[in-house]
Formats: structure tokens, sequence, C-alpha cells
């Protein structure tokens, strides 16, 4: 077993050597994390770090991880994206940018893989029950039960996407609407709907 910091380019190094020592048979890029907050105010240091972790590391492990694929014409990599990736997210702006890196990466390898044998996927959950709100310090208090999906639902729906050849995959028929309005409402209409919701999650000030 290998433990490592993949927001360290070292630990992206070790990784990296591991997975090319032995060749993967299924790569699931889910290390990642968000900030939370009005961008002028975030720490520079955490939002460059978020950068290195959600689309530094996941590159160079997909790079790292392809040849093998490819020799033996099997393969699949997993993306782990949101749907935070289909439209600006004000107060979550370096979050919901690098998975919309994530999507375009993932789209675009999918047409350079097209008959090699190797699948790649994008993975789009949305309110998932795991630590990653707490960590990001998103009030979560006032978000309701049907929004919300279990990890081993969303995996499910990887999995099963995976099989049907669904390069990009929204778990959740809630969120599959959510995502293909968003696509058809004019953008400044999104952006103005994404302040507002993000001013409800943001975490409040301090106060002294």
């Amino acid at each position: 077993m290998l433990v490592a910091d993949l927001s360290d380019p070292r630990g992206v190094d070790a990784t990296v050597a591991a997975v090319t020592a032995a060749p993967l048979d299924l790569l699931v890029n889910n290390a990642g994390f968000g900030t939370v907050g009005a961008f002028a105010e975030l720490d520079p240091t955490r939002e460059e770090e978020e950068i290195r972790l959600n689309v530094i590391a996941l590159m160079r492990l997909t790079r790292a991880t392809l040849p093998g694929m490819l020799a033996r014409h099997a393969g699949a990599i997993v993306n782990v994206s949101s749907v935070g990736a289909f439209q600006p997210g004000a107060f979550n702006a370096t979050y919901s940018a690098t998975k919309a890196w994530v999507n375009s990466f993932t789209e675009a390898l999918s047409e350079e893989l097209r008959g090699s044998g190797v699948r790649v996927q994008a993975l789009c959950p949305g309110f998932t029950r795991t630590e990653f709100q707490e960590r990001a310090g998103i009030d979560v208090a006032n978000i309701p039960a049907f929004f919300w999906m279990s990890a081993e639902a969303v995996v499910d729906a990887a999995l099963n996407g995976l099989r049907r050849g669904d390069v990009v995959c929204v778990p959740g028929a809630g969120n599959r609407v959510a995502t293909s309005l968003t696509g058809l409402v004019p953008r400044a209409l999104v952006r103005r709907v994404s302040g507002v919701i993000g001013r409800r999650f943001k975490p409040e000030p301090a106060r002294s």
C-alpha cells in the first residue's frame, strides 16, 4: 500500500512511479478538495494547492497510467468531477474551475482513445455523504435530504456508466435535470443564480 499526499509534487512523483511499475486496469482519480468563500479573502497558497491536487495530480496520474492500458487495449479511468463543473461557482470559484477542467480534459481524451479499448469517464456527483462538505466548510444544515446521495450509489452509477460507455456520468435524476438546464439558460442568469446559491453556503465571518 502506498500512502501519498497528492497535493505535494513529491507525493505525485511517488505515485506515478508506483502506477508505472504496476500497470492498472482501473484508475479512479478521486483525490480533491474544495474551498468556499470570497476569492479575494481566501488563502492563495491553499488555492494553489487545490489546483495542484484537483488538476495537476489528476493529469499526471492519467498520463502515467494510459500507456500501459493502451498497450493492453483495455482499462478504464474515472476522473471524479462534480455538478459544479457545469457552471461558474461564485464563492467556490477555484473548485468549480478545476472541475470544469476535469470535464473538458476527460471529454477530449475520450475522443483520442476512441477505438483503443480504453474507456474514460468524468463522474459528476452532486451532494454526496462524505466528509467533503465538512472539510470545505460548507454549511449543509439547510440542504434537503432528497439532494443527497450515498457514496455507494454514486459508485454504482459510475460503474454502470462505464459499462454503457458514458463519458460524462451525472448520478441522480435531479442532478441530471439541473446540469441539463444549465446549458439552456443565458450565462448571465447562470452566474446570478450561482451567486445567490454561493452566498447561502459560504462560511459566516468570525465574530470578535
